[in-house]
């Protein structure tokens, strides 16, 4: 008997899956079937809640999901995914916010078949997936014209660089006479071994010039 699931997800702790949960329960998959990865992105397919219900799909059941980018946010990845499911595990792909992509809801309205269900809705997941791809390469472009006219204007980013105590020209010292290690001096100063080292040498080769 084929059965209904519903994969839910959000990227991080702080968001939650109340709505994801409530549009689930108004399509009718059981609470039980509902498999969720809360806190995980979605720019692989390497989740353990999607891992889960990917092992338990049948030939002829049903996933459900809210819309695309719960199923993934990378173009070429969504694409071969949803054919995996659709094509080799025979499973229908219900995408709650857009209908138009539903087998189940094509074959009930027009009465076409499933081979050709499964083409509109493949032909019209590229399209929808390519504009969304388009959409996220637009935001990084814009992201990086605003972090280049941030800089013009002076603004600093990344966390502001470690001062050099006191501190750090005695452990230096005890370093360079072989009285402690590299991991005792970095340790007790509070930073990276490569960082003190490379400290060591930028006081050395300035004392040489």
């Amino acid at each position: 008997m084929s059965q209904v699931y519903g994969y839910i997800r959000v990227s991080t702790q702080e968001q939650n899956l109340d709505r994801q949960l409530i549009a689930m329960d108004e399509y009718g998959v059981p609470r039980e079937n509902v498999f969720s990865d809360h806190g995980f992105s979605g720019k692989d397919f390497n989740r353990p809640a999607y891992r889960e219900i990917i092992a338990k799909l049948k030939a002829r059941d049903t996933l459900v999901i809210k819309s695309i980018d719960r199923l993934g946010r990378n173009y070429d990845e969504i694409i071969d995914e949803w054919r995996l499911i659709t094509r080799k595990m025979d499973v229908d792909i219900v995408v709650l916010d857009m209908p138009i992509l539903n087998m189940p809801i094509l074959n009930s309205k027009t009465g076409i078949t499933d081979v050709t269900s499964r083409l509109i809705s493949a032909i019209f997941l590229e399209v929808i997936s390519c504009f969304a791809q388009l959409e996220r390469e637009k935001i990084h472009e814009r992201q990086k014209e605003g972090i280049v006219a941030a800089k013009a204007k002076g603004v600093k980013f990344g966390r502001p660089p470690k001062e050099r105590t006191p501190e750090f020209y005695n452990r230096m010292g005890q370093y360079l006479d072989g009285e402690i290690t590299v991991r005792e001096a970095a340790d007790f100063l509070g930073i990276s071994h490569s960082t003190f080292l490379r400290w060591v040498k930028e006081q050395t080769d300035r004392e040489v010039a």
